[in-house]
């Protein structure tokens, strides 16, 4: 009898996995782009039929092209999904490149393939690169430590984004071989990596775990970022006295059940900020919490953002513990990419050892890095690094200089406090250094790394 069970149970699951394929076939996707009926917007309408997720891959597609989504409308009540969100570009205009249009066109519309798992969030993708992931607890010089690590075993940081929550440390590396410019294969070399790192890691504080994983595997990264530190427990408040300080900037989340239609409300207000509807999006999703309608508006510096919500069961949120978890969950999720303090943007011409000597400069002259960005494309390197005093204290201007000095103040932008930073001079000998700090590739001139062979 249990035999028969199972094999009903599976020809019941094949039957409904066949409908739902039909329904799909018969309901394609459907992209609307109005560029007319918005003054100083791009607006963008999806309809298709409904799966669970699919919100995630929508805004997903619309974030990673450095969209700015001002305000959504989202509804996905029984088998049909229908949004319309309000996009700029990155400088706050309407969504004007061809190249942009007909990319979600086809990313959103009925010749794609998003409907697809191969195109499901968070796909493992081919590249020519390693992934490297790392957790541990956050201290002032881990990623100049790290960088360092890595560069003494010859191996180029192409990409990297790195973020810090609540005492932790998360980052997500794509590592080439110094010598052939692709992926790291052999396996005492991959081995040697992670017991490297490992060590850096663990030279913190050890009440909790740190984690070092070598990969060929590359999810997408963000959402990489925001499990890891998810599974880490970051959203779990540990320190009283730090939490009365930081009541004030705290987002504020509120859950409730609407007993008289079984959904979950759940109300989010902070300051607005890039890819803040994914990050929302995303930590709803991954806690098996389905978005049924939902609704976004910015206006000026703040955000205010409406879910209504069950689990994937088909039940609200059922206790007050749950409510405190997906609270602070979301909290958590906010806040992981929130940087405050000084903004340094960095544009060089890329090498191996560029991250180690950068952030090198970053540690000795007292700054901690609370968030990192690194990218590199055509030979340039562009890093991003948000940094701050060291125990909280503000960023004096003399250390800006002094970072200005020893980097090159052509190459290196500072954004944010203090205001009073004057730039350079042309004649600066900064132009000098950059010849000798920027070009030169061996390590060995600057004393930054010991050996680990």
């Amino acid at each position: 009898m249990a035999f028969i069970s199972g094999v009903n149970m599976n020809f019941s699951r094949y039957m409904n996995d066949e409908y739902e394929k039909l329904f799909r076939r018969m309901n394609p996707p459907r992209v609307v782009i109005d560029n007319e009926s918005c003054e100083n917007a791009t607006v963008i309408r999806v309809d298709s039929a409904n799966k669970h997720g699919i919100l995630l891959e929508v805004v997903q597609i619309l974030t990673d092209l450095n969209l700015t989504i001002t305000k959504a409308y989202i509804s996905s009540d029984g088998g049909w999904f229908m949004d319309v969100f309000n996009v700029t570009d990155h400088d706050g205009k309407k969504v004007t490149d061809e190249a942009i249009l007909e990319y979600i066109r086809k990313s959103l519309g009925p010749e794609s393939c998003f409907m697809s798992s191969m195109r499901s969030v968070g796909v493992t993708q081919t590249m020519e690169h390693t992934a490297v992931e790392l957790l541990g607890s956050d201290r002032p010089g881990l990623l100049s430590e790290v960088s360092a690590v890595l560069t003494n075993l010859k191996c180029n940081i192409v990409n990297a984004e790195v973020w810090t929550h609540n005492t932790r440390a998360a980052a997500v590396m794509h590592v080439t071989d110094e010598e052939t410019g692709s992926a790291i294969t052999d396996p005492q070399r991959l081995s040697l990596i992670k017991e490297l790192l490992c060590n850096v890691l663990g030279g913190g504080n050890k009440i909790r775990g740190s984690s070092s994983v070598v990969t060929k595997e590359v999810n997408h990264t963000e959402r990489r970022l925001h499990q890891m530190m998810f599974a880490d427990r970051d959203y779990e408040r540990v320190d009283e006295e730090e939490e009365d300080v930081e009541e004030k900037s705290r987002p504020k989340v509120t859950v409730v059940n609407w007993s008289d239609n079984d959904y979950s409300v759940v109300t989010i207000q902070c300051k607005d900020r890039a890819k803040l509807l994914f990050d929302i999006v995303f930590t709803l999703t991954d806690m098996q919490y389905v978005v049924f309608h939902a609704s976004i508006d910015s206006k000026g510096p703040d955000a205010y953002q409406e879910y209504y919500i069950k689990h994937i069961d088909g039940s609200p949120v059922k206790s007050d513990a749950e409510r405190q978890r997906v609270i602070q969950c979301l909290e958590a999720a906010i806040k992981r990419r929130v940087s405050e303090g000084l903004k340094l943007e960095l544009c060089a011409t890329d090498r191996v050892g560029l991250l180690s000597d950068v952030t090198r400069i970053i540690r000795e002259n007292s700054l901690t890095v609370t968030r990192a960005e690194v990218t590199t494309k055509g030979g340039k390197a562009v890093n991003t690094f948000y940094v701050g005093g060291a125990s909280g204290c503000p960023v004096e201007s003399k250390t800006i200089e002094s970072i200005r000095q020893a980097i090159g103040n052509t190459i290196l932008k500072v954004k944010g406090k203090p205001e009073e930073l004057k730039p350079a001079p042309q004649d600066s000998p900064t132009r000098f250094l950059f010849g000798g700090l920027f070009k030169s590739r061996s390590l060995a001139n600057f004393g930054m790394v010991k050996s680990y062979s």
